[in-house]
């Protein structure tokens, strides 16, 4: 258990970056970096496929597009979003609403797991539902009027983030625990190559072509240093840890870890924008923490007192 926790905090803290990579490779755009990355990531992962560890062997071809689908779809699919999002809302909103998520998908999860009664359940998901309530109205209240017309947009846009994150981890969670569970390792690349195929047939869209091949740019050389960060670090060990927190945590705990991926990624937009929270961010970030700590314990508690069967 305490390997799967480890796992789904190091993951958001990688997939917190998404929140001011689009920023921070300006003048290049959301889709350029997206579309890198995610052929970093697919060409990674087919180059360690050479290893036979990482091959997908003895998957079926079900399993090979469910694995490249939820890759394309659910990794893809929600970075271009919420990229696309922080530059139209600022890089703390976004990660705040798409913070919902482990509210949602661990109510989700219970509902069809059953993992633990539900009042005992009330406190963290109450102290997480509060602190992401008290950011957002903040948040929205503090909005200049001139922006609101970019800020709804990046709402929307968040706000079909989190619903792909929500199918993506509900998707994932089921295979990770079915009986004939994949392995991480082999997952992790199937996943990668639906993002690198995806990526391949967005190569064409991307606006500046032309400016990536200037290699000698300062800016040209920066887009590549964050393209194969998130490529390499963010997507194929990003992955590769939700994968394991997935296949070893009840999903109602597994989604509420997804909150420290929202408190990452407030951390890296506030150093961004070289700010300190403001007191609703500052409160509300402490409350989504607290929630999260409790919820642990609250399931480390119950693995020691009724063991799974074969345990010692």
């Amino acid at each position: 258990m305490l390997i799967g926790i480890l796992a789904g905090l190091m993951t958001g803290a990688l997939w917190g970056l998404a929140f001011i990579a689009p920023r921070a490779v300006q003048p290049f755009t959301a889709l350029d970096i997206s579309v890198i990355r995610y052929l970093i990531f697919g060409v990674v992962s087919a180059g360690l496929m050479v290893i036979p560890k990482f091959r997908p062997t003895g998957l079926s071809p079900r399993m090979l597009l469910m694995g490249m689908v939820l890759g394309a779809v659910g990794t893809f699919g929600y970075f271009l979003a919420i990229s696309y999002a922080v530059l139209l809302a600022g890089a703390v909103l976004p990660p705040l609403i798409t913070g919902t998520a482990p509210v949602l998908l661990a109510i989700t999860a219970n509902f069809r797991e059953r993992s633990m009664p539900w009042g005992r359940l009330a406190l963290p998901l109450g102290l997480i539902a509060a602190g992401l309530g008290v950011v957002n109205i903040a948040s929205l209240q503090e909005a200049p009027s001139g922006e609101v017309g970019s800020l709804l947009i990046g709402v929307a846009l968040s706000v079909f983030a989190l619903f792909m994150w929500i199918a993506y981890g509900m998707a994932n969670a089921v295979v990770m625990r079915a009986p004939d569970a994949p392995d991480a390792l082999r997952w992790t690349g199937v996943q990668g190559i639906g993002c690198g195929l995806l990526a391949f047939l967005l190569l064409p869209f991307i606006s500046s072509g032309p400016a990536m091949l200037d290699l000698a740019s300062p800016a040209t050389q920066h887009f590549f240093l964050w393209a194969l960060m998130m490529g390499v670090v963010t997507s194929w060990f990003g992955t590769y840890g939700w994968v394991v927190a997935s296949e070893r945590l009840p999903m109602a705990l597994s989604a509420q870890l997804i909150v420290a991926e929202t408190v990452f990624g407030l951390a890296y937009g506030l150093a961004f924008e070289q700010r300190l929270p403001t007191v609703p961010e500052a409160v509300g970030g402490l409350l989504q923490l607290v929630g999260v700590v409790v919820a642990v314990a609250i399931f480390a508690r119950r693995r020691i007192i009724t063991p799974e069967p074969g345990t010692p």
